[in-house]
């Protein structure tokens, strides 16, 4: 039995401004209309060989992953990282839980926002993986390099397994992200594949190799698995535990020490999706070389990446230029230069600007809010609330607040009050109050929310009991 570990706690900052710390990458549907994560979970689909999903994720995007799985109705198993503790812990304590109840699967391991064109040249190289793995060898899959890409680490690879003719081979060693010309010498020698950061190896032989070349996560993360606990619909490690494993990718814990190594290579059009100019090399391009998304009008433009999401761009004159715009940001930057935005999220950190975390669309468990307008003592949002979803009974110490129905049915809890609110009904919530807003209807509730008070953060929240068992957050 394969069981997938879904690698999905990335911040994946690097493609700032659509990909932020609280809703990364993986969460988008940057190529397709699925996001990374459904086409990922899709990608191994359950069957007399494969189990369903084992998918970790970090505390923030719980239950947005929760909701994108159930979305596509897909079930798995969803681990919370306290902490980013990197790879090699992640996959540790998969392993624990996949041998919970006295099997040994193989486990095949995948970030959760990579691209793969070609799924059947994939599935087939899983294939070999599996037969290897159940051997006891630590499979690797090394990507057929399609040019000197400096992005990427690098696998050499050495003799042929016994066997398996051009299918799978011995490794010599992994190498670091080189420059230009040793990356054109790598290329050029036919030895070498990109380091893709997927896996596959039994559960117990991981954790054997784990345990011989870095037995301090083994140890810490034997004792946050230990410590595990329901949360909902989620598994929650222990926190403290987790906190004191040493944080170590795959590659440097195990796989660059380990004799059973093994590298497959890949060719089936993958990219990690790691850059503004990586999306451009993959995207349908038009007779001009330019990749467009939403609302775009373009003259004389050429070899260019313009993603519109909130309005329309119109773009004039650029060639290999990266256009991207949301709700609150507009990026704009010469496509070679684009692995540069990483400078511009480190300065937005340092301003301890909001823009580096949230968009102006925030997901909550039970639906969404946007800000519409902020000054100095007010705030106005548009709440979007699921059906049969409610929020927590809660109360705040700085701000009043009135709801306008715009869509839908509200129930209302405002101290020993109830309220039925329909379109183009209000109500008020003074400073203080225990309230509460749920929607009993079937379509979605939509309200305009205006805030009023000294103090407009998200962190004035006093909860008294919540469904989806948060605290402050």
């Amino acid at each position: 039995m394969i069981v997938p570990v879904i690698l999905a706690g990335g911040s994946g900052t690097r493609l700032w401004p659509l990909s932020r710390e609280l809703y990364p990458k993986q969460l988008l549907p940057l190529v397709g209309e699925k996001s990374m994560l459904q086409e990922t979970v899709n990608r191994v689909l359950p069957g007399e060989a494969i189990s369903p999903p084992l998918i970790i994720c970090n505390h923030s995007h719980r239950f947005i992953v929760g909701e994108q799985l159930r979305e596509v109705g897909r079930n798995a198993t969803i681990m919370i990282e306290p902490v980013g503790r990197n790879t090699a812990p992640a996959v540790a304590v998969a392993a624990m839980q996949a041998m919970e109840n006295g099997d040994d699967p193989v486990l095949l391991v995948l970030p959760a926002d990579h691209v793969i064109s070609d799924l059947k040249i994939f599935l087939a190289v899983v294939d070999v993986g599996a037969r290897l793995a159940e051997k006891g060898k630590l499979i690797t899959f090394g990507v057929v390099p399609k040019g000197p890409e400096t992005g990427y680490g690098y696998i050499r690879k050495s003799e042929a397994v016994a066997g398996m003719g051009d299918l799978a081979f011995t490794v010599e060693r992994f190498v670091e992200k080189p420059d230009l010309a040793t990356a054109s010498s790598y290329v050029s020698s036919g030895d070498y594949l990109w380091n893709s950061g997927m896996f596959m190896f039994r559960a117990s032989r991981y954790l054997e190799e784990l345990k011989k070349f870095a037995p301090q996560i083994v140890a810490a993360a034997s004792k946050a698995y230990v410590g595990k606990a329901p949360d909902l619909d989620f598994i929650r490690l222990d926190a403290a535990a987790f906190e004191q494993c040493p944080s170590d990718s795959i590659d440097y814990a195990v796989m660059e020490k380990t004799r059973e190594a093994v590298v497959i290579p890949l060719d089936c059009g993958w990219s990690d999706v790691g850059s503004w100019s990586a999306l451009w090399d993959i995207g349908a391009h038009d007779s001009d070389g330019n990749v467009l998304h939403g609302s775009v009008i373009s003259h004389e433009v050429k070899n260019s990446y313009i993603n519109a999401n909130s309005r329309m761009v119109a773009a004039i004159g650029l060639e290999d230029y990266v256009i991207v715009e949301t709700a609150d940001v507009v990026l704009v930057a010469p496509k070679s230069r684009a692995q540069e935005v990483k400078q511009i999220v480190a300065r937005l950190k340092t301003d301890e600007r909001t823009e580096v975390s949230v968009h102006r669309k925030v997901y909550r468990p039970w639906g969404s809010y946007e800000c519409v307008d902020c000054e100095e003592r007010y705030q106005v949002k548009r709440i979007m609330v699921k059906p049969g979803a409610r929020l927590s009974l809660q109360m705040h110490h700085h701000r009043a607040e009135h709801w306008i129905v715009v869509k839908g049915t509200a129930r209302v809890i405002i101290g020993d009050r109830t309220l039925i609110l329909s379109e183009n009904q209000s109500t008020y919530i003074p400073l203080g109050e225990k309230h509460r807003l749920e929607n009993p209807g079937t379509i979605q509730l939509e309200l305009i929310e205006v805030q009023s008070g000294s103090y407009l953060g998200e962190d004035d929240i006093v909860r008294f009991d919540d469904k989806y068992g948060r605290k402050e957050e």
